[in-house]
């Protein structure tokens, strides 16, 4: 199962940056992503869960990553800006999944789809993120 959510996080990913990039219609993109990809390999439910809810949460989104980044999110590179959506929304939506994992998840997606070092700007925004928004839970760590 949680290969299966990795897999589905990574699509979910790719199709975001498109939906950022291109302005598409999230629904077109999920199911242009439906057809091309084999639906055993991922958990469907999730990517579509997440390329849907990303966008319909998106002010809610930013306005968590506001105080964690250090510039204005529209400068972010554009993959490492779809991956702090996606572990921001896994944070305040999925609260059941540990938020190391939410971050390790992140970190992982930014190693295979972002920048040289992107992977160290997610981690240390994702990071803040969780603190603010899983206090308890970051507390503990």
């Amino acid at each position: 199962m949680s290969r299966q959510r990795s897999r589905s996080r990574s699509l979910a990913i790719q199709a975001l940056y498109q939906w950022q990039m291109a302005g598409q219609d999230v629904g077109s993109i999920v199911s242009h992503f439906m057809l091309e990809q084999d639906g055993k390999k991922f958990d469907t439910e999730y990517f579509q869960e997440l390329v849907h809810g990303v966008p319909s949460r998106l002010d809610e989104l930013d306005a968590a990553l506001a105080d964690c980044v250090d510039r204005a999110l529209d400068s972010v590179d554009p993959v490492e800006r779809a991956i702090l959506r996606l572990g921001a929304y896994e944070l305040i939506q999925h609260p059941e999944i540990p938020y190391r994992v939410v971050i390790n998840e992140a970190v992982e997606l930014a190693k295979t789809f972002g920048a040289e070092k992107g992977h160290r700007y997610v981690n240390g925004v994702l990071d803040k993120a969780a603190r603010a928004l899983r206090p308890l839970e970051a507390a503990r760590r």
